[in-house]
């Protein structure tokens, strides 16, 4: 079973913070360069918007393709290009948080839940599914030793 990550307005608004603050970055040398030189350097200038084009993608692929699946013997945390499979024995804790900034994060909202785990990146991985009560109730089912805080 897969369930799709939320998505909220922070979140969405984290993203295009991001992108226009890459865009500053590659996109501003283009117009000093344009409109300030005699001679614009044209190389320069494509590197600098193909360089925006892939930065921009990469930050709109994990942010936008997030699946969590459930797989016979562990989760399967799917964000871009990041993935990790978290066997169901190793859950210790699943934990409401609000906290999207810190630790290792495959998500897209605020409304998240941390899950714990024994051999985890950084102690834990928070995630937000969309349909949170349907997840945890999946999850659940699949290890039923797991302690909530809910």
């Amino acid at each position: 079973m897969t369930f799709s990550s939320k998505r909220d307005g922070t979140f969405i608004s984290l993203i295009i913070v991001a992108i226009g603050i890459v865009a500053l970055a590659t996109l501003w040398p283009i117009v000093f360069e344009l409109f300030f030189t005699e001679t614009p350097d044209v190389i320069a200038i494509w590197v600098m918007i193909v360089l925006f084009v892939l930065v921009a993608a990469f930050i709109l692929w994990i942010s936008f393709d997030i699946e969590y699946t459930f797989k016979e013997d562990y989760l399967f945390v799917r964000g871009g290009l990041f993935r990790s499979k978290i066997p169901y024995m190793d859950i210790t804790k699943v934990n409401p948080t609000s906290n999207i900034l810190i630790g290792y994060r495959i998500l897209s909202s605020k409304d998240a839940l941390e899950i714990q785990y024994k051999r985890a990146f950084l102690g834990s991985v928070i995630i937000s599914p969309a349909k949170q009560d349907d997840f945890l109730k999946v999850l659940y089912q699949k290890a039923p030793h797991i302690h909530s805080v809910k």
